[in-house]
């Protein structure tokens, strides 16, 4: 799978420190920096994050002659680069992040200069490659004719997807799919409020306006809502679960996702539904911080269990935001075959008594030890899936040994949490939660509620 990311390339850095004291000069927090951490930006990370993916990945771009410069290419070493002169300085956008939190951005060289130049050798890039996505970050490559007219006769025989910029090109024709975010969609469809009940209206707007395929509009938390040319009704993804974290990258992910899945030859509906499954995903994993592809499954997903569920990395990562904070990790574990009543009262209290909830599932083979060949009633996935649902969970991990001590001994949550017919004394969990500081405790017990008992009655009725 070749795919070719051209547009605008930048260097992000992000200043990371504490603050605790305001400046005597002025009401401004003081930072005091820890480290700096440089990525590529724009259309360099769409195209990191795609190479993280397992993609084959081309970045078609213009970069300039500086020292700067020469950090991106470092930094893009897992990509193939068509490069062309930019005659200009590398742009470069600085966050200035303070215990966690974002509190200023520093942009240079970002103002728009002389065109870039095409080569052949990006033409040739962009020929061989099985699928495009256009990054436009409004520096005027994708405004450059020649360029243009290119992707236009390439978009009749490969998907071409454009995400779009404010200050950007519109797509060309033919665009298997465009991309703007809720608020640049109403803008430029000419609606004054963005709201998600505007958007398919926008999106339906800007599929004639531009003569796309479809136009995706991009939700955050929300998912995404679809539309497209053949007069089909809209139709709304939903994000799989609420990921909490930075987004920075986010739209990258579900961009670069999307045009993998498209030149798969997958339809327009379940290949924006697994972009959006991958950028909640992404966020759910660290978001940039997350960049080691060690951590990285098929097209950027987090590993988790064999069916689902975050990665132990990914809710280490998590979990240390939280533990930064002062704030208090609690765990719990258990099958979650056939959710009942008495789990969803057992999660609410766990997740009462701290700031982030993990639940340790047990995988399919490990409960068709415990329970038997019969069990479980529901596949390991759809376990996940449930329980990511619940407002109550944070992460779901899946584990598949008989007990979840392992597990346990990664995350090393502050509280493990059983319910009440456990005496925590007895648990083996309990000492292991002694030897980091962690501690057992329970939660009230809700009789004549198991899952056993329902199995039971449905075979019955059945």
């Amino acid at each position: 799978m070749r795919i070719a990311v051209v547009g605008d390339v930048l260097l992000d850095a992000d200043v990371h420190g504490a603050a605790h004291r305001l400046s005597p000069d002025g009401p401004v927090p003081v930072v005091d920096v820890a480290e700096v951490a440089h990525r590529p930006g724009g259309a360099g990370l769409a195209a990191l994050l795609l190479a993280a993916s397992g993609c084959q990945t081309t970045l078609v771009t213009a970069m300039g002659d500086d020292e700067d410069a020469d950090r991106l290419r470092s930094l893009l070493s897992d990509v193939q680069l068509a490069v062309g002169p930019s005659g200009a300085p590398t742009p470069v956008k600085r966050r200035v992040v303070a215990n966690d939190q974002v509190i200023a951005r520093l942009d240079e060289n970002c103002g728009r200069g002389d065109p870039p130049q095409l080569t052949p050798q990006m033409i040739s890039a962009l020929r061989s490659s099985d699928g495009i996505l256009v990054a436009d970050y409004g520096r005027g490559l994708c405004a450059l004719p020649e360029l243009r007219t290119e992707l236009t006769a390439l978009a009749q025989r490969i998907p071409v997807v454009w995400d779009p910029h404010p200050r950007g090109a519109d797509p060309v024709p033919g665009a298997a799919a465009v991309t703007p975010n809720l608020t640049e969609a109403c803008a430029t469809a000419g609606i004054g409020s963005p709201s998600r009940r505007h958007a398919a209206t926008a999106a339906a707007d800007l599929v004639g306006r531009w003569s796309a395929r479809s136009v995706v509009v991009t939700l955050g938390t929300g998912g995404a809502a679809v539309v497209t040319d053949d007069g089909a009704l809209p139709q709304f993804i939903p994000a799989p679960h609420q990921a909490h974290g930075d987004a920075c990258g986010a739209g990258d992910r579900f961009a670069g996702s999307l045009t993998r899945q498209l030149a798969l030859g997958t339809d327009i509906g379940p290949a924006v539904e697994h972009a959006v499954a991958a950028a909640s995903a992404f966020i759910a994993g660290g978001g940039v911080s997350s960049l080691d592809p060690t951590t990285a499954g098929t097209d950027g997903a987090p590993r988790g269990g064999s069916c689902g569920g975050s990665s132990i990395p990914d809710v280490q990562q998590r979990t240390a935001a939280i533990r930064r904070a002062g704030g208090t990790v609690v765990a719990t574990g258990g099958c979650f075959d056939l959710l009942h009543a008495g789990h969803a009262r057992t999660l609410s209290a766990a997740r009462s008594l701290g700031d982030f909830l993990i639940v340790c599932l047990n995988s399919d083979p490990s409960i068709r030890r415990l329970k038997g060949d019969g069990r479980p009633l529901m596949q390991e996935a759809d376990r996940v899936e449930l329980l990511e649902a619940l407002e109550c969970v944070d992460a779901v991990v899946v584990f598949g040994e008989d007990t979840p001590e392992e597990v346990l001994s990664e995350l090393r949550p502050d509280l493990w949490v059983k319910g009440g017919d456990y005496v925590s004394e007895t648990l083996p969990e309990a000492h292991l939660l002694r030897t980091w500081g962690g501690q057992a405790v329970t939660v009230p017990f809700h009789p004549a509620r198991s899952t056993t008992q329902l199995a039971e009655a449905l075979r019955i009725v059945s």
